[in-house]
């Protein structure tokens, strides 16, 4: 439902530093999940004004809801919960997968319906281009 992403700060005193938000996700409808993360994201957030200038990131996912840590109930930082890191390329959702992306995130967050419209809020996705999965 959510996870980290990173980037470099492209503003400000932090510029060219590590810098990231927790942002909601999806990767499709229910049931028509594809691995593609989409995000509803707003320039308002200093993460995404930096994606625009430098679109290289990275997507950490937590295994929260995991086997391993729910049947244990072990706390979702802990070493054995596993993590997902993805990274590459964060672009601007096109005009052809706009309802896509719409469908993707309205159908797992509705709430974001909600969300003030003078945020300007548009829709990005991520090119995976590396997949690191940490599991002890």
């Amino acid at each position: 439902a959510w996870g980290f992403v990173a980037s470099r700060a492209a503003h400000g005193k932090i510029q060219g530093m590590p810098y990231g938000n927790c942002l909601p996700i999806s990767d499709g409808p229910v049931n028509n999940s594809t691995g593609i993360p989409f995000f509803y994201v707003t320039l308002k957030d200093n993460a995404v004004a930096d994606l625009l200038k430098d679109p290289v990131a990275s997507l950490t996912l937590p295994e929260v809801d995991g086997n391993f840590c729910r049947k244990n109930v072990v706390d979702p930082e802990d070493p054995r919960c596993a993590r997902l890191t993805l990274t590459g390329q964060m672009v601007t959702v096109p005009p052809g997968e706009m309802e896509f992306a719409k469908q993707a995130m309205f159908s797992r967050h509705p709430v974001i319906r909600k969300w003030p419209r003078s945020y300007e809020w548009f829709f990005m996705k991520m090119n995976i281009e590396h997949i690191w999965l940490q599991s002890w």
